[in-house]
């Protein structure tokens, strides 16, 4: 399924998902993982490190839904698909290059394997505040407001 833009735009500039996945015991597992690209249109691909539980669950079973959600918004999307597991090879190589330009080469030599995901299905996510007649502008200036107030 091809991915909206929105969907692209969002992914490449949070980089952020979060991962489901279903134990062999049925339990279910949330992981997130920073290291998220777009592939193409409708593939996307995360670079695994230091996930056991979810490579245990991906054994297990294949299929994988990921959401992405832009925190200032409130405004995301999911993706569903069965997860394709590259090892170390030639595919896993010519992966490589567009993580190689995002984070460098101290990132990648953490990389176990290359988590690809073609999109099955695809929902956008929103919150229900939208329903109460909030506007995107106005949630993004109230959230962008609270975060610079954080502590460092």
């Amino acid at each position: 399924m091809r991915l909206p833009s929105k969907a692209i735009d969002l992914i490449e500039t949070w980089r952020l998902g979060f991962v489901a996945t279903v134990s062999a015991d049925g339990r279910p597992n949330v992981s997130p993982k920073g290291t998220f690209i777009v592939l193409d249109e409708e593939t996307i691909a995360f670079g695994e490190m230091r996930s056991p539980n979810t490579m245990a669950n991906l054994a297990h079973q294949s299929e994988v839904e990921v959401s992405f959600v832009d925190v200032l918004s409130r405004k995301g999307v999911r993706i569903r698909g069965e997860a394709r597991i590259i090892e170390p090879s030639a595919e896993y190589d010519a992966l490589t290059p567009k993580f190689q330009s995002i984070w460098g080469d101290e990132l990648l030599t953490m990389f176990n394997v290359i988590i690809v995901i073609p999109c099955a299905e695809v929902k956008p996510l929103q919150s229900p505040i939208f329903e109460t007649g909030y506007e995107e502008s106005d949630l993004r200036a109230q959230w962008k407001s609270k975060i610079a107030g954080m502590p460092t």
